[in-house]
């Protein structure tokens, strides 16, 4: 069968004054716009195309490539509003609509949001909601202790980030835990820190032992954050210039940075420290 929101390799069966109908084994046949017919293209041809719905929820292909497809999360942006929804900007002609009852929140205008795109029940219609809980389970995972693991961040909390693991599990990093920049949208490389009664998952975006690193260090690495990623200090920095911006010892700041350097946290060059 066409499967909608996915790419199909489908034959040219024949064509028409609105362009070519493709086919698949079975004889179902769907419609390639002029628009997007490649040339030369000859009927037998054996062509990879994007299936999506047009405006009157009809199967079409199309050789656009879209952000993501059926069954997948994107980042993507608001770029039109209307009573029943959003549309967002996906990579095709025809924008995707998050209808009002799948908004997590109301959508706003030019702003970015993390959403699952699907079909509706009723229609067979692409859609994508932002509801990203409802496409979420931690009831069945296999996620071990200290486990690297795909995050994409979500949702910002006042106590931190809400995190999709592995593109199925939900997960929640601490703002205190956090070393770097982070913003919703991101897609990062994490870790399992500790699964909770109830298949609550905290993770962490440093390897477990992390936490082992003395108070300067973690200190220097929230000013690096605080300060965009780079402090004009170094290892042949004076005393006075050390004291002035961190209020420690040189010799507290080089054993600080030396433990960072070793975790591959931050680069050190003639002029700076930056976080890696």
């Amino acid at each position: 069968m066409i499967q909608i929101g996915e790419y199909n390799n489908l034959k040219v069966g024949r064509g028409s004054a609105l362009g070519f109908f493709l086919v698949d084994e079975l004889g179902e046949e769907v419609l390639l716009p002029i628009k997007y017919t490649p040339k030369p293209l000859n009927i037998g041809d054996t062509m990879e195309v994007f299936i999506y719905t047009d405006s009157e929820d009809r199967p079409i292909a199309t050789t656009q490539t879209p952000i993501a497809i059926v069954n997948s999360f994107a980042f993507l942006k608001v770029v039109d509003i209307a009573k029943f929804g959003a549309f967002l900007d996906w990579g095709l002609d025809k924008d995707l609509l998050v209808p009002i009852k799948e908004q997590a929140k109301t959508m706003v205008l030019g702003k970015y949001y993390v959403v699952y795109i699907t079909l509706d029940n009723s229609s067979q219609r692409l859609i994508a909601s932002s509801k990203i809980n409802s496409f979420l389970s931690n009831e069945e995972h296999e996620l071990k202790f200290n486990e690297e693991v795909d995050l994409v961040v979500f949702e910002e909390v006042e106590f931190g980030y809400f995190v999709i693991i592995n593109l199925k599990h939900k997960g929640l990093i601490y703002k205190n835990e956090i070393y770097t920049k982070v913003a919703v949208g991101d897609a990062l490389t994490g870790y399992v820190k500790q699964i909770k009664e109830g298949n609550l998952i905290d993770v962490s975006l440093q390897k477990i032992g992390f936490e082992n690193i003395d108070a300067n260090s973690k200190y220097i690495l929230g000013v690096l954050t605080q300060q965009g990623g780079t402090l004009n200090l170094h290892d042949n920095s004076t005393p006075d210039e050390i004291q002035k911006q961190l209020n420690m010892s040189k010799k507290t700041f080089k054993k600080a940075i030396g433990i960072l350097y070793r975790q591959k946290l931050i680069t050190i060059s003639n002029s700076q420290i930056q976080l890696a």
